[in-house]
């Protein structure tokens, strides 16, 4: 047994009261990890890989406005087909936004 001094604990010992546990997952960039934690939040598991990819296509404030907005309608049927709407109608708005701020270019006449 190694001399510890009172007071102090084994980190094996404090890393084992988390119950971390190994899924079998090869979730390696950061981006699978938020998709992941995507389809956990919205209850849709067998579409994990479609968030994985959202989350990595994406812009992550977009995704976090429509994820707000799920998690606040409790009596949705589907919460990841309002999700996906909500994505939409952002994308949409922001492509509007977008468009409205574009200045038209005049067309020059040469005489």
């Amino acid at each position: 047994m190694t001399d510890q001094k009172p007071g102090f604990t084994a980190i094996s010992s404090v890393l084992s009261k988390y119950g971390l546990e190994d899924k079998g997952g090869y979730i390696t960039q950061e981006f699978q990890d938020y998709g992941y934690r995507l389809a956990v939040a919205l209850d849709d598991m067998k579409h994990k890989s479609l968030y994985i990819k959202m989350a990595k296509t994406h812009e992550r404030n977009l995704l976090q406005d429509a994820l707000a907005f799920v998690s606040d309608a409790h009596h949705a049927k589907s919460k990841g087909r309002l999700f996906m709407w909500k994505v939409r109608e952002l994308k949409e708005k922001q492509k509007k936004v977008q468009s409205d701020h574009e200045t038209p270019t005049e067309p020059t006449t040469k005489n």
